[in-house]
């Protein structure tokens, strides 16, 4: 059920990644309950989006300018990540190949990578981690390390990680990114249960193929801008999506995936 109240809530900002203006005036709300995907090409702000909100990057101070994150404009980085969940390939990268599969989302409770040799995990820690192994399917890796893992099961786990605290927020950076067939579709079947639950998911991505039929908003982005805010059904067609692509598009809908094919 969507809050009137949003958790992201960007008015008129400037931001810059390195050298480069990812974002000249920005104004976004993002509302809880309400699944949304950011849908944008290559080069168009998405990930500069995701550090924005995770504090990677910061908004130039400026007058009229603001930047709330469940209502606050400063907010203790330990907070948001207890309240906001981050899936993306940096993590993916960052996680070293000999850490067990059951550590890699234990690890989520500590906010580390991985698990202190000093720290023991409680009982109840160990089922939470079992239960959610469970739910995402992914029973029989549990024993293996993440070196073993293939890229679709690597993707589950850390989205098991993001979740073993249970986020008001999860966000799901380009998370399909360099699977295959197969392990493209579990985890679209896994991102299909989780818009049905109480966390509110965040997609980013550039692929249309990857906006599953739960997600309600849909947010165009292009060169730093929002060009197109609206209802799923109303933006996944191909008239607006041929204009964010700049080119003739065709969309399918059946199965309740969306499928897009040259117009």
């Amino acid at each position: 059920m969507k809050d009137e109240n949003p958790w992201l809530d960007i008015k008129d900002v400037e931001a810059w990644l390195g050298p480069t203006q990812v974002f000249r005036s920005l104004t976004l709300r993002l509302m809880q309950g309400e699944n949304t995907a950011i849908l944008g090409p290559n080069g168009s702000g998405k990930t500069a989006l995701v550090k924005l909100i995770s504090r990677n990057i910061y908004p130039i101070v400026k007058r009229g300018s603001t930047l709330k994150i469940f209502g606050n404009q400063t907010i203790k980085l330990n907070q948001l990540r207890s309240r906001i969940g981050v899936v993306s390939t940096d993590l993916e990268v960052r996680t070293p190949d000999f850490i067990s599969a059951k550590d890699v989302v234990l690890s989520g409770l500590y906010g580390s990578i991985g698990i202190n040799r000093n720290r023991s995990p409680k009982g109840k820690e160990i089922k939470k981690v079992q239960k959610l192994i469970s739910e995402l399917g992914l029973e029989d890796i549990g024993a293996k390390s993440f070196g073993q893992l293939s890229d679709g099961e690597r993707r589950r786990l850390l989205i098991a990680r993001a979740m073993i605290n249970k986020p008001e927020i999860l966000i799901l950076d380009e998370p399909t990114n360099g699977l295959d067939l197969k392990a493209r579709h579990q985890l679209l079947k896994c991102i299909r249960m989780l818009c049905k639950g109480k966390t509110t998911i965040i997609l980013i991505t550039h692929r249309v193929e990857d906006i599953v039929k739960e997600m309600q908003r849909v947010i165009f982005l292009k060169n730093g801008e929002i060009i197109q805010d609206g209802a799923t059904n109303d933006l996944l067609q191909s008239e607006p999506l041929g204009k964010l692509y700049e080119t003739p598009l065709e969309i399918i809908f059946a199965n309740g995936y969306y499928q897009v094919i040259p117009g």
